[in-house]
């Protein structure tokens, strides 16, 4: 039987070889299963928190690792990790993760949720391409990076999004974009949020320089609840 204590670093299989992450449960034991993927900083204290958050809220929730353990302290070596990241072997590790939490006992879920940040929000976009019906909500906040698809035919899971106004990385009208492609490629129920706010508005450990504390609280409540709603 699978441990639920509620912190821990685990191992799952990715594709023929191991990768690892942070998973936390609920204190209750079990809960829908989401997959968090980190920003391009790695997989650091604000990601596990989280995690965390969302083990408060009744989810089973891990991060996986992409970086292999690296966490970056600068934008320099950030955007160097981001840039040279093998996107096959992430996508083939976030399988993986997506996998590792359906068959967990915790798990009361028959599908996952994803949320993730900047470049993990690309990625979350990524996954729930290639992931199918396995994943039933994609939650990108600001989306970017080298796992956003090309397409999104064959995405099933509904998405919300949120987006900054005032996003110096991600221009608003390259999110206006993103959000049509995905509604006219996909079919899928995609509803995004705007916020009059700057890039990585929701990271409190505020490493930009942009986090806003209202705008924050309300794209999580909104994450919180459209989570609930749909990861069954």
């Amino acid at each position: 039987m699978t441990e639920t204590n509620p912190r821990q670093n685990v191992t799952f299989a990715s594709n023929g070889h191991q990768a690892h992450g942070y998973l936390a449960v609920p204190e209750s034991g079990s809960g829908p299963g989401v997959v968090v993927i980190q920003e391009w900083w790695g997989l650091d204290d604000h990601i596990a928190d989280i995690c965390d958050r969302l083990a408060a809220e009744g989810f089973v929730a891990l991060a996986p690792d992409l970086y292999g353990g690296r966490v970056a302290h600068d934008a320099d070596t950030a955007g160097q990790y981001m840039t040279t990241l093998p996107v096959e072997q992430s996508a083939k590790d976030l399988s993986g993760a997506v996998d590792f939490l359906l068959a967990h006992d915790a798990v009361t879920s028959k599908t996952v949720g994803t949320v993730g940040f900047c470049m993990g929000g690309g990625f979350v976009l990524l996954l729930a391409v290639e992931a199918g019906d396995k994943v039933s909500a994609a939650v990108p906040f600001y989306g970017v990076g080298p796992g956003v698809p090309n397409t999104y035919a064959g995405l099933t899971a509904k998405v919300q999004g949120h987006y900054a106004n005032d996003d110096g990385f991600y221009p608003v009208e390259q999110a206006h974009a993103q959000e049509k492609q995905i509604r006219d490629e996909s079919g899928a129920q995609v509803e995004f949020f705007y916020y009059p706010a700057g890039h990585a508005f929701h990271n409190n450990e505020d490493k930009a320089g942009t986090y806003d504390a209202e705008q924050a609280a309300l794209a999580w409540g909104r994450t919180v609840e459209f989570l609930k709603a749909t990861v069954v």
